[in-house]
């Protein structure tokens, strides 16, 4: 893809997704995390009612009287991006690339967030991280997040997705909690256990981005396919029911890993298909939260 026809899809993405985050999510993305994110103040003395969980045991001991924490919101939050930029994401059968779903998605919730004055940063990643892009505001940093959501490559690799690796970054590189969406089709080895230390210290989503025929096979008879991910090149017959029936089961236990890992760490995840509307999922995501 030249030059101009990446500035040229940017400017397309831009008045999309920006369109639908000043008119659509704005709002319910300052009210769904506006307040999550709070600060130590101050120390004061107990009064009753107050959360005892908040008590300060050290200034408690030394006053011989006990003190509780004071917290206050934060002006400003932190939003991370993490994006699945591996083979696998240029698979998409019905209206996009699940790539593409991706960009748009990155892009309402960029916009979104730099609407209520918020930081937005990004971590790409692969079989490894690819490149990490430090949270700013303003919107010539939004374009610049789109832009490489759109042209930014992996590096070659045989490689399976590791989105552990990305976790395990974003908890090294950011101090303070952000809110964290991350975007995959979890393609990718083990990340149970990142996932779990990650949603401790961030307020972490998933966001599941797959495509109809990630599950099915179409009718199409003997075929060439190619592994998005190892490169590897090999033949199957897409009507024997024995293939199909490994098919559907690869996906159904990727799906089943991805929901216990999700809900054991108490993140929250949606499900994203290329073929559907995801202005409603993310309306429906954003009303529930």
């Amino acid at each position: 893809m030249t030059t101009a026809e990446i500035l040229k899809k940017v400017r397309r993405i831009e008045i999309k997704t920006k369109g639908l985050s000043n008119h659509i999510f704005a709002g319910e993305y300052h009210s769904t995390f506006k307040g999550r994110g709070m600060s130590f103040s101050e120390v004061r003395e107990y009064t009753p009612g107050d959360d005892v969980k908040f008590i300060d045991w050290n200034v408690t001991a030394r006053f011989s009287t006990p003190f509780v924490k004071v917290f206050e919101e934060e002006r400003e939050l932190i939003m991370m991006l993490l994006v699945d930029i591996s083979n696998s994401s240029l698979f998409g059968t019905q209206k996009q690339l699940k790539r593409d779903l991706i960009t748009e998605l990155g892009a309402v919730l960029s916009f979104s967030a730099t609407t209520n004055n918020d930081k937005v940063g990004v971590i790409f990643f692969s079989d490894k991280v690819d490149k990490y892009i430090p949270p700013k505001k303003g919107k010539g940093h939004i374009l610049r997040i789109i832009r490489e959501l759109i042209a930014l490559e992996p590096a070659q690799s045989n490689s399976e997705t590791n989105v552990g690796a990305a976790l395990e970054f974003l908890n090294n590189v950011m101090k303070k909690r952000s809110i964290t969406f991350l975007m995959s089709d979890f393609v990718s080895k083990p990340y149970d256990h990142a996932l779990q230390l990650a949603a401790r210290r961030h307020d972490l989503v998933g966001m599941h981005v797959y495509d109809r025929y990630d599950r099915e096979l179409p009718k199409a008879g003997l075929v060439q396919v190619m592994d998005a991910e190892t490169k590897q090149h090999f033949w199957i017959d897409t009507e024997d029911k024995q293939v199909k029936y490994q098919y559907e089961s690869a996906f159904d236990q990727r799906y089943k890993y991805c929901m216990q890992a999700f809900r054991k760490s108490g993140a929250s995840l949606m499900h994203v298909r290329t073929d559907e509307d995801y202005v409603k999922i993310l309306q429906g995501f954003f009303k529930g939260r």
